[in-house]
């Protein structure tokens, strides 16, 4: 999704700014305007109408950037021929700026942390008044009628607020205005027919709000206007022809609508227009001819719609190209020719049409290209001969189609490619060895071909690899055992070829897998013991191949197993006492040797008598006494160490740590250090009240009386505690929300690794709704208080955070309570911050049941990976406990064409039988949370809501869609955003 960029509003936002000559700025003099300030009875009135809006804002009274805004600050005497300002003048207050004459003439509160509302803002106080920059508060409520008593006003920013109702007519008779930005709030109704009126208007944004309606007509009327952005609303009907009047007009979007109609010829005439945005709505029809007149245009998205036909081949004369994006239609023909004769294209996304033909002979030696995706075409061609060297390509998607040929060595020399995928088409050949230079490389993906040969040695080199797919190929000889270079795979699906030999034992290396398929292949001989060393293995398939023996012991410790396959083998022996083999149906074990154990397809093991019986209790008896050595020797190391560390305790010079506290603690970090380890007794076990992947958490008292929590990390947590530590410290630092976990300090110390919090009296979610006692104690109204609290602290990350924070682990464990149950976000060891100019790739670290089902198949995280996870802790909330049955329930209905199974349960019947089930509002509110929990869980990224839009539906209070005890699962989902 194509976003306005905050540099690109401030640069929009100055090239419309006054350029009046202010006398004061900021609060400081300028001592080449300094003037002599009036004590008019106007001046008085703005200072005035200042102070008593400030008075009906919700801001601290010390700490917030209008503290300056008093009438005993404005004492300050500068003297030039024995001028002065007067007490009475608000010029040198924060975020005034004033002409000659002492007038306010902007008031620019940007980033304020403002909370209140526009409606005690007296606007005819300021008759001179021509900036008011309220952008990124917190301001809600309306936008006033009596705003347009700003008659002289060029710009107005009331963007990234929360204001909400229509936007007001009254607007309209701001003539002078050249910036109107009120972007990125919860404002509904139409746009005003009278917008027509404001012809001065260069800058509208208006996106991501709830606006509906169509575009007005008179729009056409804006003939000065540079950039129109209504994206990311409601706005429904067909594009208006009368839009090819905005002559000047360099950037439209109009993206992410509802859209309806063909794309008007009209729009050719727009020739100063560079981007142009309709993606995500319904369009219909081709895409006009006239398209070709836009001689500037340099970026193009239509994706998403229902556009048919074929590109104009009259836009082969356009050459400046950045970025053409047309993925998601029902496109045919040929792609463009010339598509990159201008040596400027980053960007093309045409998947998810009917194109065939072959690549376009522009875009073999296309250096400028960054990502090509084109899978899910008729595309053919010779792949050896149509593509060249790409330096700057970073990822590259020609699945599903029919090209042919063989790699060349040429892909080895794309340094920058993190993504590769040639799965679904017709190569042959060897793998070649210069893939192995691709140091980046995340994803590899050359399934479903007709590959040959062995795997190459250089795919070890691969160091940062996370999926590897060379299934259903025709690929022989050994499975590589120098596949452990690859140690951060997640994935590794070599099914269906004709790979022979034993499974090398060093696959067992690869701890962060998830996914190991070796069906249907030539292997043979037993399974390797350091196989079972795979403790994150999720999915595990070695059927179809020759493998005998038993099933080694280890496998029991693979405890994250939720599906396994050993069918059509020759194993035998008894079956490893875990839920993945327990419950596996019979289909995933049969055909085998002699399989025995607790599975209801198998016949128990029989139980050993005579003298293997002896043989037994020896080798138990022997086994027991040397464990018993080990111990003794562990417990002598541990008294010597638990000893050293006494020792070293006294003397603290030794063992001083580098501490960093924040001022609200008023004490000194080492001071703290030296209580936090004593409230512990130097982290004893006995305080612990939670252990995680990273660390240990710790409540301790302290000598104030005031109650904390310490996460310390583990000592041999090595790389990944490091990483955790300063993402969470990074995070913390500068997110500040009062439904996420507040961060007092922390130490970093080559001895101690920890990081401090406030302390919740409740603990988490998931804890509270597994006590039957304490989930009672969590009615509804709590509940539903949860899910907005969690709501907003996810947006605030995803949209008041810059770069927006991805939190990467949102699950009920996660989410502290305080004493009054309102929840508090935690645990940001998995987080990131999401770089617009990156492919924001990362190894999965969510927590399982929770995490979006795209991360099965790419690592490429964004905010919908969060909204995902929201909807399950929803569910989760909702029901009382996991809603394991309904995700799958959704998940296989989204690969097959019937309804998901769970469509005709009644929603009563998933409600948490433990309290009462709810009335009125609050079952109404229950109802929303859970359509919109239903919206969150949806299998396309791109369907699944923003957590702002979440957040804003949360808000509002909607009627129940008819008696609790009817309402069926099924009308949620047909619901789940549309009301």
């Amino acid at each position: 999704m194509q976003q306005i960029r905050e540099d690109e509003r401030l640069k929009e936002r100055a090239n419309v700014a006054p350029t009046a000559s202010p006398i004061v700025k900021g609060g400081k003099a300028d001592p080449a305007n300094e003037a002599i300030l009036s004590t008019s009875s106007a001046t008085i009135r703005e200072a005035d109408a200042l102070l008593k809006w400030k008075d009906s804002l919700d801001i601290h009274p010390t700490h917030s950037p209008l503290a300056s805004w008093n009438l005993n600050s404005t004492s300050s005497t500068f003297s030039n021929s024995s001028h002065r300002y007067q007490n009475n003048s608000s010029c040198h207050w924060f975020g005034i700026i004033c002409n000659k004459l002492g007038s306010v003439i902007e008031i620019n509160l940007s980033s304020s942390d403002l909370r209140g509302t526009l409606q005690y803002f007296n606007f005819s106080s300021f008759p001179s008044l021509l900036t008011l920059d309220l952008y990124n508060n917190s301001l809600n409520g309306s936008i006033p009628g009596n705003i347009t008593n700003l008659s002289t006003l060029t710009l107005l920013d009331l963007g990234s607020n929360h204001l909400s109702g229509n936007i007001p007519s009254q607007i309209c008779l701001m003539t002078r205005l050249r910036f109107l930005a009120v972007a990125e709030n919860f404002l509904d109704g139409s746009i005003p027919p009278e917008i027509g009126m404001l012809e001065s208007l260069e800058v509208f944004y208006a996106y991501n709000n709830n606006i509906s309606g169509s575009i007005p007509v008179s729009i056409g009327n804006l003939s000065r206007l540079i950039t129109l952005a209504l994206s990311g609303n409601n706005i429904n009907g067909s594009i208006c022809g009368e839009i090819g009047r905005l002559k000047s007009l360099v950037k439209l979007f109009l993206y992410e609508n509802r859209l309806t109609g063909s794309i008007p010829v009209s729009i050719g005439q727009l020739k100063s227009l560079s981007l142009l945005h309709l993606g995500e709505n319904h369009l219909t029809g081709s895409i006009p001819t006239t398209i070709a007149n836009l001689s500037s245009l340099t970026k193009i998205f239509l994706y998403d719609n229902h556009l048919t036909g074929s590109i104009p081949s009259e836009i082969n004369n356009l050459t400046n190209f950045e970025e053409f994006q047309l993925y998601n239609n029902s496109l045919s023909g040929y792609l463009p020719e010339n598509i990159c004769t201008g040596g400027r294209l980053a960007r093309f996304v045409a998947r998810d049409n009917y194109f065939v033909g072959s690549i376009p002979k522009s875009m073999k030696n296309c250096s400028s290209l960054v990502r090509v995706i084109l899978q899910g075409n008729e595309l053919r061609g010779n792949i050896s001969k149509d593509f060249g060297i790409y330096p700057n390509l970073d990822y590259m998607d020609l699945s599903n189609n029919n090209f042919f040929g063989e790699l060349t060595r040429n892909w080895g020399q794309c340094p920058k490619l993190s993504m590769l995928n040639i799965s679904n088409n017709k190569i042959s050949g060897k793998i070649p060895k210069e893939l192995g230079q691709l140091k980046l490389l995340y994803i590899l993906k050359l399934n479903n071909n007709s590959l040959s040969s062995n795997v190459p040695l250089e795919i070890e080199m691969l160091s940062e690899l996370q999926m590897l797919d060379l299934s259903t190929n025709k690929l022989s000889g050994p499975i590589p055992i120098y596949l452990e270079g690859c140690s951060k795979l997640l994935h590794l699906n070599f099914r269906n070829n004709m790979f022979d030999g034993n499974i090398p034992f060093q696959l067992g290396n690869l701890r962060s897998l998830r996914n190991l398929d070796l069906s249907q292949n030539l292997l043979s001989g037993e399974l390797p013991l350091d196989l079972g060393h795979l403790d994150m293995l999720e999915i595990f398939n070695l059927s179809h191949n020759k493998l005998s023996g038993p099933i080694p012991s280890t496998f029991k410790e693979l405890i994250s197993l939720t599906f396994v396959d050993i069918s059509y083998n020759l194993l035998e022996g008894s079956l490893p006492n875990i839920k993945a083999f327990i419950e596996a149906p019979v289909e995933a074990l049969e055909h085998n040797k002699g399989l025995c154990g607790n599975n209801t397809s198998l016949k128990p093991c029989p139980m050993l008598k005579g003298n293997n019986n002896k043989i037994i209790i020896i080798v138990l008896v022997t086994v027991s006494i040397f464990c018993t050595l080990i111990l003794l020797f562990i417990i002598v190391g541990v008294l010597f160490i638990h000893k050293e560390r006494e020792r070293n305790m006294d003397e603290p010079r030794r063992t001083q740590a580098t501490v960093t506290f924040f001022e609200a603690w008023g004490h000194n970090g080492k001071k703290f250090h030296e209580e936090i380890i004593e409230a512990t007794e130097n982290f004893s076990s006995k305080y612990c009240i939670g252990v995680g992947g990273y660390g240990s958490v710790y409540k301790a008292l302290l000598p104030t009386g005031q109650v904390i929590a310490v996460k310390k990390f583990h000592d041999n947590g090595g790389v990944a505690s490091n990483e955790a530590f300063r993402s969470e410290t990074n995070v913390l630092t500068r997110a500040r929300h009062r439904n996420i976990i507040k961060l007092f300090g922390f130490c970093s110390h080559t001895k101690y690794l920890y990081l401090v919090y406030e302390f919740m009296e409740r603990g988490s979610l998931a804890k509270i709704l597994s006590n039957d006692v304490k989930a009672m104690e969590l009615e509804w109204t709590k509940r539903l208080n949860i899910v907005k609290g969690l709501a907003n602290s996810i947006s605030y990350m995803h949209y008041e955070c810059c770069p927006a924070i991805i939190h990467g682990d949102i699950a009920s464990k996660n989410v502290l309570l305080d004493h009054k149950f309102e929840a508090h976000l935690s645990d940001f060891g998995s987080s990131i911050s999401l770089d617009p100019e990156s492919s924001n790739w990362t190894p999965f670290a969510g927590t399982f049941g929770y995490s979006a089902p795209e991360l099965a198949y790419t690592i490429e995280v964004n905010e919908k990976c969060d909204v995902y996870s929201f909807g399950v802790v929803v569910l989760e909330v909702i029901m009382g406990k996991h809603p394991g049955d309904i995700i799958l329930s959704l998940l296989a209905s989204s690969s097959s064409s019937s309804p998901p199974a769970t469509h005709q349960v009644l929603l009563k019947d998933l409600l948490d039988e433990r309290l009462s089930p709810p009335t009125n509002q609050v079952a109404g509110k229950v109802v929303t949370a859970t359509k919109i929990a239903f919206a969150c869980l949806q299998t396309r990224p791109q369907s699944r809501p923003t957590m702002k839009q979440v957040s804003e539906k949360l808000s509002t209070s909607l009627p129940l869609p008819g008696p609790l005890h009817l309402i069926t699962l099924k009308q949620l989902f047909d619901q789940c955003w549309t009301s």
